[in-house]
């Protein structure tokens, strides 16, 4: 189909104000992206509970917040949630609605996680934050009110990219152990050269420049950790053993393509995988529900998956 009205509307007001990647350094782009915030939110359900606190990280602490749904009192599943910005972008309050609305509909605790950001920060220091925060989750689960025994990551755009890696190392340096992969619009291969890239790199928000950007701020070297696998989850070498996921795309998305081609790539290997494409979406759009209609139904798609994982 074509471009949704509603999208439509956020492309041209985008192009209208400018966007993070007409900034001129990281903290202008940080400043924008945070500014849209009040723009793309919706409304929230309500919570039984959110609270701040400070996971210890590999060099420094991790900030986190923690969301938890009201329950019957029982011990709760866990998504562990890295937020969008290309790495560079993005915190906890920008994706404050999104959790919110997550902890409500898949009635679990979501720990969004705070991770280190580039350029000050290089890979991998962010996903280095990444698994330290899930693993933290695992051990004090207990502590918290939680079952460690259900235990989920997920993240959309760049924070898709980290917990695909996370699952990965996960799998491959003991543990913890994952029950479902949720991977929103991820970025998953910085080599990329495919037909979402060609068709959707211009006009449609997230653009191949702004891709070719964020590489550079949170790569130290780019020509030697774009077919990083830690980099690129997408280029993993071997993908058997890795937890069941959901992977949503969005047509008018230049990330779309290599998301298609990991969920390939998973389903050869055995690992359950559903996904799920929104036509006349963009990139970025499960966060815009405030503006467009489907992050909602995309979301409740979402929820509705960690649900059935953490029912198993």
């Amino acid at each position: 189909m074509t471009l949704h009205p509603q999208c439509q509307a956020v492309v041209e007001a985008s192009a209208a104000r400018g966007t993070v990647f007409d900034a001129r350094n990281a903290d202008e782009a940080r400043a924008l992206y945070a500014a849209t915030t009040e723009i793309f939110a919706p409304q929230t359900p309500a919570l039984e509970n959110i609270e701040d606190r400070q996971i210890p990280g590999p060099e420094q602490s991790i900030p986190a917040r923690l969301y938890r749904p009201k329950s019957d009192g029982g011990r709760l599943p866990i998504l562990v949630y890295f937020h969008g910005g290309g790495w560079v972008f993005g915190d906890i309050d920008t994706h404050d609605a999104l959790c919110r609305i997550v902890a409500d509909g898949a009635g679990c605790l979501v720990a969004s996680i705070d991770y280190r950001l580039a350029p000050e920060h290089k890979y991998p220091a962010g996903l280095d934050d990444c698994l330290a925060a899930t693993r933290w989750m695992a051990r004090n689960a207990d502590a918290i009110g939680c079952d460690g025994g259900k235990l989920a990551v997920g993240g959309d755009s760049a924070g898709g990219n980290l917990a695909a890696a996370v699952a990965q190392r996960a799998r491959d340096e003991g543990g913890p152990a994952l029950v479902f992969q949720w991977l929103i619009y991820p970025a998953l291969d910085f080599t990329a050269d495919n037909a979402s890239v060609r068709e959707n790199g211009t006009g449609y928000l997230l653009t191949k420049q702004a891709i070719d950007w964020t590489r550079e701020q949170y790569l130290a070297d780019p020509h030697e950790e774009a077919a990083d696998p830690g980099a690129s989850p997408g280029l993993a070498r071997e993908l058997a053993g890795l937890p069941p996921a959901l992977i949503q795309t969005a047509q008018y998305d230049p990330l779309r393509d290599e998301a298609k081609a990991y969920a390939e790539r998973l389903a050869a290997a055995g690992v359950p995988i559903e996904s799920i494409l929104y036509d006349g979406m963009v990139h970025g759009f499960m966060r815009m529900g405030a503006l467009i209609d489907c992050a909602g139904e995309a979301l409740a798609d979402g929820a509705a998956a960690l649900r059935r994982a953490f029912s198993k």
